[in-house]
């Protein structure tokens, strides 16, 4: 039994049941080259016996450039057996080894200084923030302060009708091409993304209506990541040939971003929360309207790399969903988003299937094949799990 949520992947599966039941086993990809990753599993791997040059074999082509980067930073010693782990702490400690951009931020009870939790690095910012409610095994907390130095974060149990929701800034420059595709006039991509994020207030919504009843400012600092991102661009002329005028282009971009999102997990396993994106009537790096959908993880974790592979497969369900949904200007179930740092604003739903329209109308109807690579530096693995470990 599916038991379908306010989720474009769910509206998208209950229009297309055969997307569920009539396919093959889904495909697990990660990067075992990210040295975001590999770097911290070369540390603890010295830490438990000195690594020597046969096993950097069997850590990829990219490890003899990683270690000699943690050479370079001290975390591992050289010496002519081979290179080792020095430090008093283990390795696991002080190494990032599940590639998360941090340390987890441990979310502590003010009163009886219990541990109730742990939120990741890079997501603590919009969930852990001051004033921020929090749940914990059906109890409802308030953080009372944040602290990012020491990544804790003090609550304290409330009886609040309301529930909090970020606001953030966030700005995508893309830093290397390594694919690129035409649909005609039109262009998808895959390559490597810095991401700048700040989150700058947060909303009071009621819980029942979600009516807003305030917005708090907060002084946080920005977040840096690199990592790698698909994108797509349409041009001003094929814009202008599909009708659109310019002040409709930030809604319906916005409202593609966002369903986009929501259906990758339909090509890649993966969750809305672990990907991001950002959408633009003129990109300054692109000089077009441009949306992009990045991994939310330190140096990719091939979900975006998996949606460029699968782009026409992914951006005709994400068609199909928006138009699919049985609301009139855009809802939960297809444009609008949980995780928004603008609040959902502009959204514009009919504009978004004008746009894909345009985008897909020279889609290829197989995989991707004319495709331009620029580097052959990024590997991704394809597992088939059994149904038992999906």
């Amino acid at each position: 039994m599916l038991v379908a949520r306010d989720d474009p992947l769910d509206t998208y599966l209950v229009h297309h049941p055969d997307a569920l039941f009539g396919r093959p086993v889904e495909a697990a990809v990660f990067d075992p080259d990210n040295p975001y990753v590999l770097g911290p599993h070369l540390c603890a791997a010295a830490s438990e016996s000195p690594l020597t040059p046969d096993d950097l074999d069997l850590f990829g082509p990219t490890a003899a450039d990683v270690v000699a980067d943690l050479v370079e930073r001290r975390l591992l010693r050289a010496r002519p057996t081979g290179w080792f782990w020095t430090k008093r702490e283990r390795a696991c400690d002080l190494a990032d080894i599940r590639g998360t951009g941090g340390d987890p931020v441990r979310i502590v009870d003010e009163a009886t200084g219990q541990l109730l939790g742990t939120a990741n690095a890079a997501a603590a910012d919009s969930t852990v923030h001051t004033g921020a409610v929090y749940l914990h095994q059906g109890e409802t907390y308030v953080v009372r302060s944040f602290d990012i130095d020491d990544a804790v974060a003090l609550v304290e149990p409330a009886d609040v009708d309301y529930f909090t929701s970020a606001r953030d800034i966030t700005d995508v420059r893309i830093t290397a091409t390594s694919r690129t595709t035409l649909w005609g006039a039109a262009e998808v991509s895959f390559g490597s993304v810095d991401v700048t994020t700040r989150v700058v207030s947060y909303l009071r919504r009621r819980v029942v209506s979600g009516e807003v009843l305030g917005e708090q400012p907060l002084d946080l600092p920005e977040r840096q990541l690199s990592t790698r991102a698909v994108w797509w661009t349409i041009g001003e002329q094929q814009l202008a040939q599909a009708g659109f005028a310019w002040a409709d282009l930030a809604g319906a971009a916005h409202a593609a971003e966002h369903a986009s999102i929501g259906l990758l997990p339909l090509v890649a396993t993966c969750d809305r929360w672990d990907i991001g994106g950002v959408s633009t009537a003129l990109h300054e790096d692109t000089g077009r309207l441009t949306v992009v959908v990045y991994d939310g993880y330190p140096g990719g974790a091939g979900f975006a790399e998996r949606g460029y592979e699968a782009a026409a497969i992914w951006l005709t369900a994400t068609r199909e969903a928006i138009a699919a949904c049985a609301c009139e200007t855009g809802c939960p179930s297809c444009v609008q988003s949980p995780k928004c740092g603008n609040g959902n604003e502009p959204l514009d739903k009919a504009g978004a299937i004008r746009l894909l329209d345009t985008l897909l109308s020279d889609a290829p109807t197989a995989p991707v094949s004319n495709d331009h690579r620029a580097d052959d530096a990024h590997v991704v693995v394809t597992l088939a799990l059994p149904a038992h470990v999906r």
